[in-house]
C-alpha cells in the first residue's frame, strides 16, 4: 500500500521521510529522558537495525491507517468491564473460566495505564536515562492471593477454532507474548505483585453466520498465557547499548522492510 502524507487539516504535503519532532530521536551518548514504548522495544527486538533508523536516525515509517474495527471491540470491552470495575464484582464471563475471586482492578490510575499514546505504564530503566512505557488493555485483581492479572485484548475473524496451545504457539502471536511480557515486567518493577498467569481475551467473528444483518456475532475466549519476565533485563540494555552506538546494527534476515530498502537503492 502507499500512503500519502496529510497534514491535521488531512491536507496533502510533502513527505520527507524525517520525523519531525526531536523528543522522538535520540542521540548517542545522551542524558536526557527518552522515553522507549513497548512498540519499539518489540521493533527492536524483531529487527535491531529498523529500530536504531527509526529512534536514533529518526527516519519515519510510512503511516497506516487505524484499524478501527478492533479498536471499537476493545473501547466496548472496557466500557463492560468498567461497569464492573465500578461495583467491584466479577464479569459474567469469570465464572466459565472459574474466575469468580477475580475482579477488574479498581486504581486511580487506571486511565493513564491504558492510555499508549500519552502515558502507560512507566518505569525508569536502573537509574538510567530510559523510560519504558506501554499502554495496557486491562488489569483484574486476584482476591485470594492479592496479585494483579494483565489482560490483553484481541479481535480477529478466523474459521479456526480459538484454542489455548494453537493460539499461543502461533508465529503470529509470539508479538503478542513479548507484548505481554513486557507489561508483567513493567508492573513488576513499579512494585506490584503480579500473577503468573495472565490473559488473551480473543473476540472471533463469526465468518459463517448467514448473513451481516447489521451485525456481527464474536465468541469470547480466555486464553491463559504463563509469562516469562527473566528475559527483558538483558534485552533492554542491549537496546540501549545499540541507541549509544554510532554503527548501524544487523538487519533481520527476514525483514522485509529492509530487504525492500536493500531492493529499492539498487533500482534507483
Amino acid at each position: 500500500m502507499v500512503s500519502l502524507k496529510r497534514n491535521s487539516k488531512l491536507e496533502l504535503v510533502e513527505a520527507t521521510g524525517r520525523r519531525t519532532r526531536e523528543t522522538s530521536i535520540y542521540n548517542p551518548g545522551q542524558t536526557e529522558d527518552f522515553k522507549i514504548s513497548r512498540g519499539k522495544f518489540s521493533t527492536f527486538i524483531t529487527c535491531p537495525r529498523c529500530f536504531y533508523l527509526d529512534r536514533v536516525v529518526g527516519l519515519a515509517e510510512p503511516g497506516m491507517p487505524g484499524w478501527t474495527l478492533n479498536e471499537t471491540t476493545d473501547l466496548l470491552l472496557k466500557k463492560e468491564f468498567d461497569q464492573c470495575r465500578e461495583r467491584q464484582i466479577p464479569h459474567r464471563l469469570f465464572s466459565q473460566y472459574g474466575l469468580d475471586h477475580v475482579v477488574p482492578f479498581k486504581h486511580e490510575s487506571m486511565d493513564d495505564w491504558r492510555d499508549s499514546l500519552r502515558k502507560g505504564l512507566m518505569w525508569r530503566y536502573k537509574d538510567s536515562n530510559i523510560i519504558l512505557s506501554g499502554g495496557v488493555d486491562d488489569i483484574w485483581f486476584d482476591t485470594n492471593k492479592e496479585e494483579l492479572i494483565v489482560v490483553d485484548y484481541k479481535s480477529q475473524a478466523s474459521n479456526n477454532p480459538v484454542e489455548t496451545e494453537s493460539y499461543l504457539n502461533s508465529p503470529y502471536h509470539e508479538g503478542y507474548k513479548i507484548q505481554m511480557d513486557f507489561y508483567n515486567y513493567l508492573l513488576t518493577n513499579m512494585g506490584f505483585k503480579t500473577s503468573g498467569t495472565s490473559y488473551f481475551l480473543v473476540v472471533n467473528a463469526n465468518r459463517n453466520a448467514d448473513g451481516f444483518m447489521g451485525k456481527m456475532e464474536f465468541s469470547e475466549t480466555l486464553i491463559p498465557y504463563q509469562h516469562d519476565i527473566s528475559w527483558i533485563d538483558d534485552q533492554v540494555q542491549l537496546m540501549i547499548d545499540c541507541m549509544n552506538s554510532n554503527e548501524l546494527p544487523h538487519s533481520h534476515i527476514s525483514c522485509e522492510n529492509c530487504a525492500y530498502a536493500k531492493q529499492r537503492k539498487e533500482h534507483e
